[in-house]
Parts: structure tokens; sequence; C-alpha cells
């Protein structure tokens, strides 16, 4: 398994020589030694998850060094390689492979390609250690990792203050998940004495009922390790109450977007819920909360997506929904299900993002849907992979005979919440039949605003810049031109005013390196569900060779049974409103175009909410951010300021001066002066000896 080694290490290789070479050589030294890197990656997993798949493959763990041995705490640096590794390699590589190759296109005029390429391929390493991590703590490592990549990653274009801004608030908000995650790691190793993931969840069940006290009351043990663990999935999978840093990650560049987003940084805490499921099986409750925040995460999601007007912040709330649906599917024991779910979100999700980057490519850096519109003949091959996205993504599919990504791991993850027959997962089930509804609504409004009606280019400012400077402004920290040498600067030339929308401009397509990963992330996006659908499901490739998951995760062959024989219209519950969504987008965005904006006004404060994002931002900034400045410059002016520097070393320096200055008046040089002083020492001394 020395494949593992480069798999893993390599990215982190490549990283580091393109961060110290950086501009010391062209810039497509970094590019071409960091893709090049992640390509090997991506061509050295698939064999391992093909393994798996035929049941040739062997779980294995390959020792890489010695690490800790500090009392009753001992681990080693080690990479797990089994059914669960081998589909987040497959996962990971594959799209941060593709990724790196459409930078080369989408960062072409960027001055800082190399720190870019660099910082990518160290998030690829990041996660890449998390996901083969074989103890808590060399996970943890990863899992900081990867939130320190991702603030270097959004905050690429350190010149504009929003994406800073965005960098340190999605930073923070991990560091108050990461916390429940610490506390966790440190709850597990003083109930079970090892931080080994094996033994750990070897351990679990025989702790199921117990109790720890704290506080004066006793609490069931494992529920409280398991929600503790949960609270950091929150943090780094962006769940409800810690999802606030997703949408505002949309200022870094849009192919980091598509990692963030598809394959790496949100799936994490789906990841470790389901490596851990052993061990969360034994806590109910804590499966309980995990159900019900990640059903309220899906409908809270698609809810504020339908309001949007920012295409990257459309499917970035899509993201959050589906992040939502694949922990209520955990929630309800359906493990390999939301794995299933996370594998095919990855293609549609990273295809959706990186279309959406080459129509922000063509409409010169304009993100809002409101000035786009007749787009598919101008870029049709990116219409052609965002119409594969959506309908991957909204789970469209005949019944039986095929369908699109989505539609298998969709309908799979309502089944099970349907079939687990308990309170919580009809909860689950109704919340993700409606956010389904939803998501086709606003899928589909994204794709009738952006490719079909008339061009309303002529309203925005970009375009506008574009018809009449011919070149982007670098001015407070925009981003550079994106577009390939020359052909925007030939269509961007001054010319009259338009009457038909289009101010003169004229969109073209992005450029191959570009578009060649739309092209291998449509194809996934369209056949991943079919083809992958009973390994990940059912658990098994074949009858020949047996079960696909083995100890990766805990199985539930029960509740798969039980998925398999729901009612018809449970099955049919997916579909049903994904039409439904269709139907309304069309008649609002195509049929009758007034439909949205008597319905805002109509809706009001409703709509108002929802647009605002259910004031989520606005209520932590007053509970939290303004009693945190508040408290700061107490402890500025009054404790630091007032107390600490006065009587320590401004205070100490204050009397060396004064001191200072009263010995320099007694050095007058008479000596007269002298003779007194030494006159009033001796007086003194006599009158401390006599008394």
């Amino acid at each position: 398994m020395s494949s593992i080694l480069i798999i893993v290490f390599g990215p982190l290789l490549a990283s580091i020589i393109a961060g110290l070479v950086n501009k010391s050589a062209p810039s497509v030294f970094a590019k071409a030694i960091t893709t090049g890197a992640l390509f090997l990656s991506c061509a050295l997993s698939w064999p391992i998850f093909i393994g798996f798949l035929t049941g040739t493959q062997e779980a294995t763990v390959v020792p890489v060094l010695q690490w800790v041995q500090s009392g009753s705490m001992s681990f080693d640096w080690a990479l797990r390689v089994d059914a669960l590794t081998a589909v987040m390699l497959v996962v990971i590589n594959s799209v941060s492979a593709l990724v790196h190759l459409y930078s080369w296109g989408y960062m072409e005029e960027d001055p800082d390609q190399p720190r870019f390429f660099a910082y990518l391929s160290l998030f690829t390493f990041a996660m890449l250690m998390l996901v083969t991590a074989d103890n808590l703590v060399q996970m943890f490592f990863g899992w900081e990792g990867v939130g320190l990549a991702s603030y270097l990653l959004i905050g690429f274009w350190f010149k504009k203050p929003s994406a800073n801004a965005a960098a340190i608030k999605a930073f923070v908000v991990n560091r108050v998940g990461d916390l429940g995650f610490m506390l966790g790691i440190f709850g597990t190793f003083l109930v079970f004495g090892t931080v080994s993931i094996p033994e750990i969840l070897e351990m679990a069940p025989s702790m199921s009922g117990s109790t720890i006290g704290a506080f004066g009351y006793r609490f069931y043990t494992m529920d409280i390790l398991a929600i503790l663990l949960f609270i950091g999935a929150m943090g780094k999978s962006a769940q409800l109450g810690l999802h606030t840093w997703l949408p505002d990650a949309m200022e870094g560049p849009t192919p980091v977007s598509a990692l963030i987003h598809a394959a790496t940084m949100v799936t994490a805490g789906v990841f470790m819920v389901c490596r851990l499921s052993p061990m969360f099986e034994t806590a109910p409750t804590a499966l309980a909360i995990v159900t019900f925040i990640g059903a309220a995460t899906c409908l809270f999601a698609a809810t504020v997506g339908t309001t949007q007007w920012d295409i990257k912040r459309v499917i970035a709330y899509s993201t959050c929904s589906q992040l939502g649906y694949m922990f209520f599917a955990a929630g309800v024991g359906a493990y390999g299900v939301a794995m299933f779910h996370l594998f095919t979100h990855a293609f549609f999700k990273a295809l959706l993002f990186l279309g959406a980057g080459s129509v922000i490519h063509a409409m010169h850096h304009e993100q809002d849907m409101r000035y786009y519109g007749a787009l598919r003949k101008h870029i049709p091959i990116t219409f052609w992979a965002m119409l594969a996205g959506t309908l991957a993504i909204t789970g469209v599919g005949v019944l039986g005979v095929f369908g699109f990504a989505g539609f298998y791991s969709k309908d799979a993850i309502l089944e099970a919440a349907f079939a687990r027959g308990t309170d919580m997962g009809m909860f689950a089930f109704w919340a993700g039949a409606f956010a389904a509804l939803l998501t086709s609504f606003y899928s589909w409004r994204l794709m009738f605003l952006t490719f079909w009606g008339k061009p309303r280019w002529a309203e925005s400012e970009h375009i506008q810049h574009a018809v009449h400077h011919g070149h982007d402004d670098p001015e407070h920290g925009n981003p550079p031109v994106q577009e390939d040498s020359g052909d925007d600067v030939a269509h961007a030339v001054p010319s009259p005013e338009h009457a038909d929308g289009t101010a003169g401009y004229h969109p073209h397509e992005s450029p191959w390196s570009m578009l060649i990963p739309l092209v291998v992330l449509t194809i996934g996006a369209i056949f991943a569900g079919y083809v992958f659908k009973y390994p990940f499901v059912d658990g098994s490739a074949d009858a020949v060779n047996g079960a696909f998951w083995g100890d990766s995760i805990f199985f539930n062959e029960n509740l798969i049974h039980a998925l398999h024989a729901v009612p018809l219209w449970v099955k049919l519950t997916a579909t049903i409103v994904m039409i439904l969504g269709f139907i309304i987008a069309w008649f609002a965005y195509i049929k009758d175009t007034s439909i949205p904006g008597k319905a805002a006004e109509q809706l009001g404060p409703v709509y108002k909410f929802l647009f605002n994002k259910w004031y989520f931002d606005e209520l932590y900034n007053v509970l939290f951010v303004k009693p945190a400045f508040w408290l700061g410059r107490l402890f500025w002016h009054v404790i630091d300021v007032g107390v600490i520097k006065r009587f320590g070393p401004d205070g100490a320096a204050w009397v060396v001066m004064q001191g200072s200055g009263a010995a320099r008046r007694l050095q007058s040089g008479y000596l007269y002066s002298y003779a007194l002083i030494m006159l009033l020492g001796l007086v003194a001394a006599v009158t401390w000896v006599l008394l």
C-alpha cells in the first residue's frame, strides 16, 4: 500500500515546492507540479476504490512514524485505508484535480497563481490527512489543517475587505465548533483511555447505558461524547447555528468555492459521524439531535436559497441544504445512504459551482442573476453542463429505469427517514420533502434567470465597464481579468447603446482548461447514482463479492430492508415535489415574469425574513459580536491601559524617571552639598542605632 503514501503526501510535497519557488520561476511551474500531483493522487485512488467495490481490496493500516508517547497516551501516525476512506479518496482527489485544472483558465491573469495553487494543494493534503486518520488526534490535525487552508483560500484576494472579513468569520465560527470537537476528544480519552479509532469503536457498545456525573447530575456518557463531537461537525459542515460562515466564503475565487463546498471541508463533519457511527449508535439522544439539526438545516437553507440573487450564494445555500440531508440520513442510522449522497453531491455540486464560475467569467465577473438572461446560445457547453447539474440536484429520473445522480441518493435518504418509523424520522422525511420542492424551485429559477428570457446585461455595471473600457479594474482589490488572452478585449469594444439589452457585449465560452472539468463532472452528475447505488445503499456490489462497507461504518441491514419496502407514495414523493418546483419556477420566470415581484410584495415580511437569511447574522451581531467588541475595548482601555500598563511597565518607568530626576538634582557639583548629604546620612545612621 505504498500508493497511499503517494496519494496523501504528494499534494503536500507539491504545495511546499510551489510555495517556496513562488514567483522565482514562471507560474506554469507551480501550476504544473501541483496539478500533476493531484492527478497522480486521483489516478492512484480509483484502483483502491474499485478494489473495495469488487471485493479484492482489504482494509489496512499503513504506519508512517511513531508520534506520541506520553504516560498512558500512546499513538502513531498511521494511514487507515478501508471502504469509507476509499470513497473519500476518490471524491477529494477527483474534484481537487479537476479544480486545479479549471484554475489554469480561471486564474490565468492573476499575478499570485503560485500562491493560489500552493494553497489548493495544502487544502487537499489536510483533507486527505483527515480521512485517512487512524486516531482522533490525527483526525483533529487534518481538521485544523483544513480550517487553516480554508482561511487562506477564502481570503486569497486579501486586498478586498469583504474577503478578509469572510476569511476571519469562517475561521472564528469553525473554532467554536472545534471547541466542542476538542472536548469530545478529551472526553473520549477520559472514558476509553485511548484515542485509537478502532479501539474506541470496539469498546463503544460496552459503554451503552453508562452514565457520568457533572454539575450535580448524571448524564449518559455516550450521548455527551457524541453530542460534543457532533458540535465539531456542525461547525465544519455548516449546520444550523454554525452555518453563517458558509455563504460569506463565496468571497474567495470560484474554484475555492467548488473545492470547499463539494468535496472537502464541508463534508468532513459527515465523514466524521459516519466514521464514528458505531459510537453514535450507542447514543440515541445524540442521533435524535443529529436528525433534527440536519432536517432543520435542510429546510432553513432551502428557504433562503429561493430569495438570493447572487448565483454563487444560491449554490452555497444549496450546499448547506444538501449537507442537512446527509446528516439526517446519518441520524436515522442510514450511514451508507448518507455517504452515497456525499458521493453524488460532490460531482453535481462541483459541476454547478464551476459552471457558475464559467458564467461569471463570460459575464465579466457579474454575479447578480438579475443581469443575466439568454446565455444558453452564447455559452452552450456551460449551459448543458449546468443543466446536467440541475437535473442531478433536483433528482430527475424515470422511476425504475434511469435517473440522474441526485435521483437515487436523495430518494434513498427520504425513504430511509420514513422507514425509520420514529417521530424524528417522520419530521426529517417531511422537512426533506418540502426542501426538495424548494430545491427544484431555486435550481430552475437559477437556470431560467441565467440562460432563458431576454438579455438584461445593459443594466450591469460590470458589463458597462467591459463595454467602455475593455479591461478589468484592479483597484480596490477587485479580482483581475480571468479570460483567455485578448478574447474579452476584442469583444468589449465601445459600441452604441443596443436596444436588445446586451449593451453591445458578447459573452464567450470559457477556455478548454475550464470546460474539460465541466465535461468530466457532467458524466459523474449523470451516471454516479445509477452506477453506484447498490454498493452504497445495499452495502454490496453483487451477491458474489459480498459487503462493500465491511467494518468501516455501522450498517443497519434491517433499515435497508425497510427502506426498500416503503409505500409507493413515499417513493414517488421526491419526484412529485421536484415536478411541482419546476412548474412553479417556469410559471414565475418564463410564463409570467411579474409573478416574483408580486409575490415578494404580497409576502412582505416573510420575503424580507428569508432574504435576510432569517436574520442570523444580525442576531449574532447583537448577541456575540458587539458584546465581544465591548468587552475587548473594556479590557483594552480599563484593564490593559488603566491598570496593567499604569501599575506595570508605565508605572515602573515613571518611578525610575522620578528617581532619576531627584538624583540628577542632587548631583550639583558643589562640595558643601555633598558634605551636607554625608552629614545627614551620618545623623540618620546614629539615630537608627540609638533607637
